[in-house]
C-alpha cells in the first residue's frame, strides 16, 4: 500500500475513530527510548515482515531513530545477517524504554502470551494489533482489535500506524493546553 492509498484509506475513515485509535499507538511506539528498542514479533507462521519495513521506512523518512524496529523472529536460520537473525531469546533481556509491538490476527499461541507476559514484567511496554485475542490484549498496554469482517484489514490497520508513528506530533503543547484551560476558567468573552 503506498502513501497515497493510505491518504485515501485516511479520508474513508476520517469519521469511524480508526484514525484516531491508530494515532494513539502511533504516538505509543515513539515512546520507545532507543533505536533498535522496538521489538516487533508475531506469529510462528506470519512474521510482521511487512510492518518491519514500513516502520524502518518511517523511521528514516521522520527522523525519529527509536522507530527503527528489530524483527523478532520464531525460528532465525543461523546464517541469516545479524539483523535477521534475532530469535525469541531477545524477549527475555526487554527491559524499561524498550517497546514489544505484538501482532496477531488469530488467537497468540501460548508460548508468545507467556514471553509478552515476562517482558512487561520487566518493564517493557506491550503494543498490540491483534484479531480478538482477549488474552493478548489483555496483557497489553494499549492494542487494537482488528475484527475479521470490520471496515479495515488487519493488512490495512498496520499501515495506519506505522504512517502515523510518523506523522508528526500533533498533540498540543503545554502552553496550548494551559491557554484553553485559561479560556474555559475565564469563560466566554463577551464583545462590547
Amino acid at each position: 500500500m503506498d502513501s497515497g492509498s493510505v491518504a485515501f484509506l485516511r479520508e474513508i475513515l476520517a469519521e469511524t475513530g480508526w484514525l484516531e485509535r491508530t494515532r494513539e499507538l502511533g504516538l505509543a511506539l515513539r515512546a520507545t527510548r532507543s533505536p533498535g528498542g522496538l521489538l516487533l514479533v508475531g506469529t510462528p507462521d506470519d512474521e510482521p515482515w511487512h510492518l518491519t519495513a514500513h516502520l524502518a521506512d518511517e523511521a528514516e523518512f521522520s527522523g525519529l531513530s527509536q522507530l527503527t524496529p528489530t524483527l523478532v523472529r520464531w525460528s532465525p536460520p543461523p546464517d541469516a545477517p545479524a539483523h535477521l537473525r534475532v530469535g525469541l531469546d531477545r524477549l527475555e533481556s526487554a527491559r524499561r524504554g524498550e517497546t514489544l509491538f505484538v501482532l496477531s490476527e488469530q488467537h497468540a499461541p501460548v508460548p508468545l502470551l507467556e514471553r509478552v507476559d515476562d517482558a512487561r514484567r520487566t518493564g517493557a511496554t506491550i503494543l498490540a494489533i491483534e484479531g480478538g485475542d482477549p488474552e493478548l490484549a489483555g496483557l497489553a498496554h494499549d492494542a487494537i482489535a482488528v475484527p475479521r469482517d470490520g471496515l479495515v484489514t488487519f493488512d490495512g490497520a498496520q499501515h495506519l500506524v506505522s504512517a502515523a508513528a510518523g506523522e508528526p506530533d500533533r498533540r498540543p503543547s503545554l502552553r496550548d493546553r494551559l491557554a484553553r484551560l485559561l479560556d474555559k476558567v475565564s469563560g466566554p468573552q463577551i464583545a462590547d
